[in-house]
């Protein structure tokens, strides 16, 4: 959610600033704005709508010689979207900007307003720019630290104060910054896309800590005013990793980079005879001893994996396991000891439902284990052990290449628990990962159906209800297939297990209404071709999916996709390929933002 950029350096700050907020697009957004010191003042440039509408805008600015700045992406939560409720917020000596919210910016603003300050937004960022600046008499570590005590809620900022030009201040709580310095400059960012021009080498700004970025250097400090060296992490993919490459959206680029992330997730965790091995990731076999019982805690697309990931380990381990939307979870008392093995999934690693969830769990004496994708993002930190997925950034809001990573790291965990618990043999574990690395030729043949789901896709862009249905794995499966038609096309989709058709859903299915059923399980094939003919009969529009081709009768369907065949409990992966097609298709069909859905964010920071 929104996105941070600053830069002080020995270059323009205004290119640099602009180019960081396009890499950051992708978080969503409303309103756009930069701030940079000019000689005595700091000037401060900001729209609503998009970073091109921001830089034609600076375009008209005669001050291109500034190397000092700080740029925000707005995606609104207090006030609505205008110029005036855009960052950064100026009051008095101090500008800034801000990702996070403020729980007590009503109570601080009403305190304000006695000594005689007026916001002029309706945004709680301007009033913590109002509280340093009451706070401020010529230290910027002193009114930062006051100021710190009296706030509550989550926040990174970056400040710029008048009477220091060339130092941005930075300091976070809950929601992520990250830092490095090269020889343009210091940079900081709230993701590392926007670093990674100018270096590979970074670190996470620890919470709770203080930075000062000059143009020589960066240096932290804790509250108590002790420097400290944050650890430095680096990155092994580059700037066109995070580019289109030719492709016209991300969101088809990441679908078609997932035959790859799979290989960089499965491929280095398989050591002596097609074993898994967790060695390199820091996880001993001794974190599965004991355990009675799994809680998997995510949200959207995560969540849905863990659906999946419940079936197949249920399946293996012979023990119970539960998937909790962790913005409920964090609310709930769960049931949880030192017995239970709590996996939370996040691709950012800063979900704050997520986080709160992993810290709940941490409360109750659970251990954790967290599947991400970034490296020292703030859920990787907390947690006891980490999965990393290497799928690489991914850009586009709908998740795509992140689901099927964090399917193959629930699946490498299911063998290996199982091979440990002895549910399974030796030779049934290499049976199964043989199975599983199965699965990068089966996506590859799948992506071949994309110019036969584009056309299908034609018949479904004037539709505006959609229902997915399916058993079992299926059914797990369908929840994605449905949230990703609905991120992006805005079609009112719902996800049904078959079987309920019967109990209810039947009444909503009418004459022409697309259908998406999914069929790829042996076990309740007949039921579903059973359930198909329910809506068949009420003259739904069938789009019909199996693993492998079936004998099915023609005249129940309009379009069958027969995927290349897998075992069943494999077929989760091919059939989203096809799902993540139906979505994107549509979504292209009627013209949409495919990558930038309305209203929606790609790292949900803040509740």
């Amino acid at each position: 959610m929104c996105g941070i950029i600053g830069f002080t350096g020995d270059i323009e700050a205004k290119s640099v600033l602009l180019d960081g907020l396009e890499s950051l697009e992708y978080r969503g957004y409303d309103s756009a704005g930069i701030a940079f010191f000019d000689k005595e003042v700091i000037k401060t440039i900001k729209t609503t709508g998009k970073v091109s509408v921001l830089r034609e805008k600076a375009a008209f600015d005669t001050i291109s010689d500034s190397t000092c700045g700080i740029g925000h992406t707005r995606w609104a939560t207090h006030g609505g979207v205008s110029d005036t409720n855009s960052h950064p917020h100026t009051y008095g000596n101090v500008t800034l900007i801000h990702n996070g919210i403020i729980e007590n910016y009503h109570e601080l603003e009403l305190e304000l307003a006695k000594t005689g300050r007026q916001p002029v937004s309706q945004t709680d960022t301007e009033i913590v720019a109002m509280l340093l600046d009451s706070l401020y008499e010529g230290n910027a570590f002193a009114a930062i630290k006051k100021a710190i005590a009296k706030l509550e809620g989550a926040y990174a900022f970056c400040i710029l104060f008048k009477d220091e030009p060339g130092v941005i201040y930075s300091l976070r709580n809950g929601s992520p910054l990250v830092a490095c310095h090269s020889k343009q400059g210091a940079i900081i960012a709230s993701d590392m896309v926007a670093l990674i021009k100018y270096s590979k080498d970074y670190f996470v700004l620890p919470e709770m800590h203080i930075a000062r970025l000059t143009k020589e250097n960066i240096v932290v400090t804790n509250l108590e005013d002790e420097i400290i060296v944050p650890k430095l992490l680096h990155v092994n993919w580059d700037m066109t990793a995070a580019q289109k490459g030719g492709y016209p959206h991300f969101m088809i680029k990441e679908i078609y980079e997932q035959p790859e992330t799979i290989r960089s997730t499965i491929l280095p965790r398989i050591k002596n005879k097609h074993i898994p091995d967790f060695t390199a990731d820091g996880i001993p076999d001794t974190v599965f001893e004991g355990v009675n019982r799994i809680v998997i805690a995510a949200c959207g697309t995560a969540m849905h994996a863990g659906l999946v990931g419940k079936v197949m380990l249920e399946k293996l381990l012979r023990i119970p396991v539960s998937v909790e939307i962790a913005s409920e979870f964090r609310y709930q008392e769960p049931i949880i000891d030192k017995n239970t093995l709590v996996i939370t999934i996040s691709q950012s690693g800063e979900t704050a439902d997520t986080l709160a969830a992993l810290n709940l769990a941490k409360e109750y004496q659970g251990t954790t284990l967290s599947i991400v994708n970034v490296k020292g993002s703030s859920i990787a930190r907390s947690s006891d052990y980490v999965l990393y997925t290497h799928a690489g950034p991914e850009i586009a809001v709908a998740s795509t290449k992140a689901y099927t990573a964090q399917l193959s790291c629930l699946y490498l965990l299911a063998f290996r628990f199982a091979l440990v618990k002895r549910t399974i043999t030796e030779e049934e574990c290499v049976n199964y990962m043989e199975q599983l690395q199965a699965v990068v030729p089966a996506i590859e043949e799948t992506l071949k159906f994309d110019k036969k789901i584009e056309e299908i896709c034609k018949n479904l862009k004037e539709k505006e209800d959609l229902f997915f249905i399916g058993r079992g794995l299926d059914y797990a499966l369908s929840c994605e297939g449905s949230i990703k038609l609905k991120e992006i096309s805005y079609i009112h989709s719902e996800a049904y297990a078959a079987g309920e058709l019967k109990h209810g859903t039947l009444s909503l299915v009418t004459d022409g209404i697309p259908v998406i059923a999914l069929a790829t399980q042996d076990s309740v094939f007949s039921k579903m071709i059973s359930n198909i003919r329910e809506v068949r009969a009420r003259n739904a529009f069938v789009i019909l999916v199996t693993n492998g081709e079936k004998e099915v009768d023609e005249s129940i369907y309009d379009y069958h996709i027969a995927l290349p065949e897998l075992e069943d409990s494999l077929a989760p992966f091919t059939a989203a390929i096809v799902l993540q097609l139906l979505a994107y298709h549509t979504s292209v069909h009627r013209e949409l933002n495919v990558d930038q859905p309305r209203n929606l964010a790609k790292s949900v920071t803040v509740e």
